[in-house]
C-alpha cells in the first residue's frame, strides 16, 4: 500500500499533511510513502529528509497520484477562482483522500469531493473519545493557535506582559483576558502566565474553571444561567442571542479592565457568536489589543475582518486565520503524527480496511462510491438518508 503525500495548494498553507519521523511506523503497517517534492519545504522538512526515513520523491501531482491509493494533505480542497471548493486534480475512484475537508462548514466541496468517485474522510469530525486523542487534528491545530495568538498580542501591544522593577521604576503586568477556555484559550492562557501577564479567562462551560485556576489565571464567574453549554462529543454548544446579549452586557466591566483580550469561542460549521461589541472595544484603554482567532467563522468581536487589522480609535483588533500554518513545523509535527495514528486504524500489513464498525472510522467517512455517506452532510445538503450499506 503507498500513501501519497501532496504539496499544498490552499494560499499560505505552509504545512505538510506527514513528516519524515511518522514514515518508520507507517512503514510497520505495511505502508510506503511517495512526496511530491518541495511539500515539506516550507514546514522545514526538505525532500532529503523524508528519503532519509524511506520515502521516494516524486516530480508532480500527477506522479503522485498515479503511485498512491492513499492521498495526504493538509487541506485538500483548494477554492477556484468562483468561490467554490475543488478537489485535487486528477483525484478519482480508487483513490482515498485523508484531510481536514471543512465538511460542517462547506458541505458542497464534500459534494464536489465525491463526484470524483474517490473514498474520503474528514479528519475534523474525529469523534472526541479517549481511544482518537492521538488523532485529534483540531486539538493539535487549536493548541498552535492558542500559542501564537498571545504572540501576536505581545507584537502588537505597547507594553511589556511581565511586571518588571527597573531603574526607571516598576511595571505593571499586562491584564490580560482570554474569552473560551477550549484547547485554544488554555493554551493562550499558558502562554499569556509564562510571558508574565495577570490573566482572566472566562467560558461559558463552569466545568473548566478548575483547569483555567491550574494554569495560574482567575476564572471569570458571571452571574448567567447557561443550561447545557456542551454537547455530547464535549463541544462548545452555540446558545441563543439573548443568553449573548445578557453575557456581554455583564462582560462589560471585565474587558474595560484588560489590555488584551483574546476571544476563541468557536463551534465547528456555525458562525461564530458575537462576544465582543463595539461599545465594549471602545470601553479599553487606549494601546490595547483584540486578537480573534474565530476571525475564520465570523469573528467574536464584530470589529473584526478576517486576515486584516482594523484600527478602532486607540484599540487594535487582529483578525488573523490560519494562525497553525505561521507555525508550521511544530504544527506539521503534531498534524502529521495525527494522520499516521488515523492510517494505523485503516491499514494492517499492507491492506486497506475500512471498518464501519469502528466509531472513528465511521464518523469521518464523508464520500464514497461517488456519493456522500455522511447522514449529517446529506442533511445539510438535502439528500436522502444513506442506505445502511452505505455507511
Amino acid at each position: 500500500m503507498i500513501a501519497g503525500v501532496l504539496k499544498e495548494t490552499v494560499p499560505e498553507e505552509r504545512r505538510v499533511a506527514l513528516v519524515p519521523t511518522a514514515l518508520p511506523f507507517l512503514a510497520k503497517a505495511g505502508l510506503e510513502v511517495v512526496l511530491e517534492s518541495g511539500a515539506g519545504v516550507a514546514a522545514g522538512f526538505p525532500d532529503s529528509t523524508f528519503a532519509e526515513k524511506g520515502a521516494r520523491v516524486a516530480a508532480s501531482p500527477s506522479d503522485v497520484l498515479g503511485a498512491a491509493r492513499l492521498v495526504l494533505q493538509v487541506r485538500p480542497l483548494a477554492r477556484a477562482p468562483d468561490g467554490k471548493r475543488v478537489p485535487p486534480d486528477g483525484l478519482g475512484r480508487g483513490h482515498v483522500l485523508v484531510g481536514m475537508l471543512d465538511p460542517l462548514g462547506d458541505p458542497a466541496g464534500i459534494q464536489a469531493l465525491a463526484a470524483t468517485g474517490a473514498t474520503a474522510f474528514a479528519l475534523e469530525l474525529i469523534p472526541r473519545i479517549t481511544r482518537a486523542q492521538p488523532m485529534d487534528v483540531l486539538s493539535s491545530a487549536a493548541t498552535v493557535t492558542g500559542y501564537k495568538a498571545v504572540l501576536l498580542a505581545a507584537n502588537a501591544l505597547g507594553q511589556m506582559f511581565p511586571m518588571l522593577m527597573t531603574a526607571g521604576g516598576t511595571l505593571a503586568p499586562a491584564r490580560v483576558l482570554v474569552i473560551g477556555a477550549g484547547v485554544a484559550g488554555l493554551q493562550a492562557i499558558a502562554t499569556a502566565r509564562r510571558l508574565g501577564a495577570v490573566v482572566q479567562a472566562y467560558d461559558v462551560r463552569p466545568a473548566v474553571k478548575e483547569q483555567v485556576e491550574s494554569l495560574g489565571a482567575r476564572f471569570v464567574e458571571l452571574p448567567l444561567e447557561a443550561g447545557p453549554a456542551q454537547d455530547a462529543g464535549g463541544y462548545a454548544k452555540i446558545m441563543d442571542e439573548a443568553f449573548y446579549r445578557r453575557q456581554r452586557e455583564t462582560m462589560m466591566n471585565v474587558v474595560a479592565a484588560s489590555e488584551v483580550v483574546i476571544t476563541t469561542a468557536a463551534v465547528p460549521g456555525q458562525k461564530a457568536p458575537i462576544l465582543l461589541t463595539a461599545e465594549m472595544v471602545d470601553a479599553m484603554p487606549p494601546g490595547s489589543v483584540v486578537v480573534d482567532v474565530a476571525a475564520e467563522l465570523g469573528g467574536n468581536c464584530e470589529l473584526t475582518r478576517a486576515g486584516e487589522t482594523v484600527a478602532r480609535g486607540a484599540v487594535t483588533v487582529l483578525g488573523p486565520v490560519n494562525l497553525p500554518s505561521a507555525v508550521a513545523h511544530h504544527a506539521s509535527q503534531m498534524h502529521g503524527r495525527n494522520v499516521a495514528s488515523f492510517l494505523g486504524l485503516l491499514v494492517s500489513q499492507g491492506e486497506l480496511k475500512i471498518g464501519l464498525e469502528d466509531e472513528i472510522v465511521r464518523e469521518t467517512l464523508v464520500a464514497r462510491d461517488g456519493e456522500v455517506v455522511h447522514p449529517r452532510l446529506r442533511e445539510a445538503l438535502g439528500l436522502a438518508a444513506p442506505a445502511a450499506a452505505g455507511r
